[in-house]
């Protein structure tokens, strides 16, 4: 039993990777699920889907390998994280879809909660801000807004879990409510200095404690699966949070390491080791992952809208079929037109945290057209970058100007990467292996069953595919960014 299996529940597919005892990959499988908007600012996902698309993605990726579940030695899990799920402990089923960390339902509840003062606490104890992404407003309102929820979750009949405690307890057949601690850094109800669920937080929320579940290490025994799910049971040995996996996947285990993840967000990393650094600049203090009861921490800039930008030129404008058509419909755009646009379709993230903002295009001419909208979409993400990069500067010092080890799907654009790497003014490095969450997750369920040594021996075997060095001249980068200052500018004045 030497191969792992890795799960990696995305916000808009699930998919399974099956990887061989030195981590590469043998056989893969992804499946989408629906995209729900009830309402303006609303997102959900269907908990079944979740289910159900991690279940035949891991059948199907065993499948397609042709070893058998008697071959995998264990399983790790990684997942979008923030997305909150209430669930009855008896009959396993949901009290309400899953509310999605973009969802904004809770921004009236975020702000009554600064108004009251209690922010700089909550910060304090937590790392996060007071804003609808985390976890702990969303559990609040579905108590609040679910009949009869809290009476049930008071009885101890109700759990919750982010999507991996969801995905533990439908594998393991009810037998395990757990979480692990880069999961439960995020839900805002969990102090990250003292490594426990805070029951002052959970009760100014009014969140019952009996909801929780148990946190583990990120490479622990999370129990095993079902024996009728794949044959036989197999153990899950590993868990982290989509971004944490990917800080894991890149090797960024020493402080000042740096990795920016594009996926449907933009999310980027800093490693500070075991100093838990609070932000000046509205960055986030969190857990990077946690082995053996240590924590290592890092500072995090979270951008909600980065390859999600290329499916709105997809779905919404219609003017792609495929995400591929981006970069050469980029290359022909008139750089002179220096179309800008904001993506704030669903607020802004770090350092603005402006939940209330919305998209904007800026520098419209008659010429405008596909080409220039493209450009300006693509150029969004290495900007947004930029803005969580200054500030991470300024929070961690000189240390935090090295490269940045890149991944996710937008990291296939070549343009894209020399762009950012322009606009940075900084070395960006792809890795051979671009899908570094589910690699992250991977290795930790390696490492926890014995097939691969420590954190040393992994970081040896990251393999560089190629390096984007800056060409843009400083004048260049510099009146690009400001134009893009006066553009966030004007988006939050309206």
């Amino acid at each position: 039993m030497t191969h792992i299996l890795a799960i990696d529940q995305g916000t808009t597919s699930s998919r399974a990777i099956l990887f061989d005892a030195a981590l590469r990959p043998v056989a893969s499988a992804q499946e989408e699920f629906p995209q729900h908007y009830p309402r303006p600012g609303w997102v959900e996902h269907d908990p079944a889907d979740l289910w159900s698309t991690v279940a035949a993605t891991a059948r199907a990726a065993i499948e397609k390998a042709g070893k058998g579940a008697t071959s995998i030695a264990a399983i790790g899990i990684t997942n979008q994280r923030e997305t909150t799920l209430i669930w009855d402990r008896k009959t396993g089923q949901p009290i309400h879809p899953a509310i999605v960390w973009q969802d904004r339902r809770t921004a009236d509840t975020c702000a009554a909660l600064k108004a009251a003062g209690h922010e700089p606490s909550i910060t304090a104890k937590t790392g996060l801000l007071l804003d609808p992404y985390f976890s702990g407003t969303k559990v609040k309102w579905l108590l609040d807004n679910v009949e009869g929820a809290r009476s049930r979750a008071e009885r101890g009949d109700l759990a919750f879990g982010t999507v991996d405690t969801w995905l533990i307890w439908n594998l393991t057949g009810a037998r395990v409510h757990a979480t692990d601690a880069t999961n439960a850094s995020r839900t805002l109800l969990y102090n990250i200095a003292e490594g426990r669920w805070d029951d002052e937080i959970c009760g100014l929320l009014d969140v019952p404690m009996s909801l929780l579940p148990e946190v583990r290490d990120c490479a622990a025994d999370f129990g095993t699966t079902r024996p009728d799910l794949f044959g036989r049971e197999i153990p899950i040995l590993g868990v982290a949070g989509d971004q944490q996996a990917a800080t894991v996947g890149q090797a960024c285990f020493s402080p000042g390491m740096m990795k920016s993840t594009y996926g449907t967000g933009c999310f980027a990393l800093l490693n500070t080791g075991a100093d838990m650094v609070p932000s000046k600049n509205r960055l986030l203090t969190t857990i990077a992952y946690q082995l053996q009861g240590k924590p290592t921490y890092a500072l995090e800039g979270s951008i909600f809208i980065a390859g999600a930008v290329v499916h709105w030129l997809r779905d919404g404008l219609k003017i792609i079929r495929e995400a591929k058509e981006t970069q050469p419909l980029a290359e022909q755009a008139e750089e002179a037109q220096g179309v800008i646009l904001v993506p704030a379709f669903t607020g802004l993230g770090a350092p603005y945290w402006r939940p209330d903002c919305r998209g904007a295009v800026f520098g419209l001419t008659r010429n405008s057209g596909p080409a220039e909208l493209a450009r300006a979409a693509l150029e969004s993400v290495g900007y947004q970058t930029r803005d969580l990069l200054e500030a991470m500067r300024a929070d961690w010092g000189a240390a935090a100007d090295g490269v940045l080890r890149v991944d996710g799907g937008m990291t296939a654009s070549d343009w894209t990467m020399q762009f950012l790497a322009d606009i940075l003014g900084a070395p960006v490095d792809r890795p051979k292996v671009t899908e570094t969450t589910a690699l992250g997750a991977a290795y930790l369920a390696a490492m926890q069953a014995g097939v691969m040594g420590g954190p040393e021996e992994f970081a040896k075997s990251w393999a560089l595919d190629r390096r984007f060095a800056p060409q843009m001249d400083a004048a260049t980068r510099d009146a690009k960014y400001a134009r893009w200052g006066k553009a966030i500018a004007a988006t939050m004045s309206v």
